[in-house]
């Protein structure tokens, strides 16, 4: 290497973070092709005295840096969490396998019992399973609780290569009385469609011991669906079930509402964009009334859904006590329709649960004959689309072998921010990547002070104060569009001010407008924005008398309230 490139180098693992057994490389930047390029990184392994996590994800490995990297992990039996999600950007498809062999091979000579394994977001394919089937099926995964492989372009061939040394782990660590218990499942945009989702489905329903289920985007119709519901209805403490953006059709959503009776722990539905249709919904509906007591969040935006259905979707979560949010987007309500379903939900005091339909594709044509008919054709066009993506998968790996580069699969949705914006959660904030904060500026209308207050009060509802990733995506988004708003001469400041209280239920307004439930992070956001430079000293003090005042829309986040009140008290501008 060039003296240049080695000082560079060098500086930049000066800056490794060490944390508890973890050592951390990511996000560096690194480009690492041979074993002198990794000596550092090799030294600060072999050093490092109960080494319990490695994360080097966001730079790139060759094969002889890979090679290095796992002599250095061969004596290193306390190792239990890999964090290896884009390590390979750039790489020859030819590299990754070797590359992961020789990182596997060394985990399992340590003896090490692995809890976590992450390989997102390396676009390995088919041979890239094959890299890592070895580890899978050693006595290393016995452990396993955590599996991450979004976004690897694993196709049929993989999913089932994947499901085979599932089942072989299982088998093995049963028969030492202690069986693999995976209990999160992450393969997002993958391409397994109905085969490799049903060769997962047998090792899920034999280990029966999932808590979260990630599969969106995968291309999987009813067959694979169906496979998946009869699976995981023998996994009793799912928590988590999320098949956004494959494609159920009614026997699909009827095949999941079933299985759904089966389960009472579940928090979270996300069947979003998976065409559940009306029949589906209300199968679903079912369900919810006879069963799942502590649901949190349903998603069925953009399902072809039409009002009756909705309609019994809504009514079917009365007596959910925990929910959170509900999510009927992009369906075909009508007008009439959304007025229904929003005052549906007003009159459960569910209101501000619901999220927003202001993607509605507005009443359908009477179709409904039509709709099994096409159902039918459907389910043709899928046997047949099956052997052709099948014989597309052998022509493109044929591609890739002349091309030699490891590329994406399938490109992953752009970030879309009004979606968040219309329906927040933590895991859509991240989502938007590390350019959220000006996607958000971009988004919202700093000219209407109004907007600015919802968007602020939207966006700081997910702040999580044990949650480091996600607290500062929020500050970050928070600071983004306020310091452009109160920078901005048109500005109204007061009016901004107004309508943040008259939303936190803290003012009345002559517009009867509905008050948000407030929650810790709203308070939190703000108490962050008052100690910025781009907030209005003036305001402060507007602030202080509000947090002074007994209010009930406070009782439940006092903790948040004080900690808002004494900050306020102690930056308040002397008279």
């Amino acid at each position: 290497m060039a003296t240049d490139d080695v000082a560079q180098l060098a500086d930049s693992l000066a800056k490794t973070q060490v944390v508890g057994g973890e050592l951390s490389y990511k996000g560096k930047g690194l480009k690492l092709d041979n074993a002198e390029s990794v000596e550092h990184i090799v030294k600060e392994i072999k050093e490092f005295q109960g080494l319990q996590a490695l994360r080097l994800e966001g730079n790139t490995f060759g094969v002889e840096a890979c090679q290095a990297i796992a002599k250095a992990l061969e004596d290193k039996s306390d190792f239990e969490c890999c964090y290896w999600s884009d390590m390979f950007t750039g790489r020859l498809r030819a590299e990754i396998p070797p590359a992961l062999n020789s990182l596997g091979a060394a985990i399992t000579t340590s003896g090490a019992h692995l809890r976590s394994l992450d390989l997102s977001d390396n676009a390995f394919g088919p041979d890239g399973v094959r890299g890592i089937e070895k580890l899978l099926k050693s006595s290393a995964c016995h452990t396993l609780q955590e599996l991450r492989l979004n976004n690897c372009g694993m196709g049929i061939g993989g999913g089932k290569i994947l499901a085979a040394a599932l089942t072989e782990c299982h088998k093995q660590s049963s028969a030492l009385g202690a069986p693999l218990r995976l209990k999160v499942f992450i393969a997002g945009r993958n391409r397994l469609e109905n085969d490799g989702a049903t060769a997962l489905a047998q090792a899920f329903q034999l280990m029966g011991s999932l808590e979260e289920i990630h599969m969106p985007q995968n291309g999987i119709n009813h067959p694979g669906i169906t496979a998946l519901a009869g699976a995981l209805q023998h996994n009793p403490q799912l928590r988590v079930v999320n098949l956004n953006d494959n494609t159920f059709t009614k026997k699909g959503a009827i095949a999941m509402a079933q299985a759904l009776r089966h389960l009472r722990n579940v928090q979270v539905i996300n069947f979003g964009d998976c065409l559940v249709r009306s029949e589906g919904a209300m199968a679903i509906a079912d369900t919810l009334v006879e069963g799942l007591p502590i649901l949190k969040e349903l998603n069925l935006a953009f399902g072809e859904i039409t009002e009756d259905a909705a309609l019994m979707v809504a009514r079917s979560l009365q007596d959910k006590a925990h929910l959170e949010k509900l999510d009927l987007n992009g369906n075909a309500l009508g007008e009439e329709g959304c007025s229904n379903l929003k005052e549906t939900m007003e009159n459960m005091n569910m209101g501000d649960l619901l999220g927003s339909l202001s993607d509605d594709e507005g009443e359908p044509e009477d179709d409904a004959d039509e709709e099994e008919e096409e159902d039918e054709d459907d389910e043709d066009e899928e046997e047949d689309d099956d052997e052709e993506d099948e014989e597309d998968d052998e022509e493109e790996d044929k591609e890739n072998r002349v091309n030699q580069m490891s590329t994406p699969a399938s490109e992953p949705r752009p970030p879309d921010v009004s979606t968040f914006l219309s329906f927040p959660s933590p895991d859509k904030l991240l989502h938007l990547g590390a350019k959220r904060a000006l996607l958000i500026e971009q988004q919202v209308d700093v000219n209407d002070a109004v907007k600015t207050a919802e968007a602020f009060l939207k966006i700081s509802s997910v702040y999580k104060d044990k949650d480091e990733e996600v607290k500062m995506a929020v500050l970050d988004s928070v600071d983004a569009i306020l310091r452009k708003a109160f920078s901005c001469p048109s500005f109204s400041t007061f009016t901004f001010m107004s309508s943040l209280l008259i939303m936190l239920g803290l003012l009345k307004s002559e517009e009867k407008v509905k008050p948000m439930r407030m929650v810790a992070g709203h308070l939190q956001a703000i108490e962050h924005a008052v100690q910025q430079d781009y907030f209005p000293q003036e305001h402060i003090a507007v602030l202080d008398a509000f947090m002074s005042r007994h209010s009930k829309a406070c009782e439940s986040c006092t903790g948040a309230r004080d900690s808002l009140k004494s900050t306020l008290q102690r930056i308040r501008p002397e008279c």
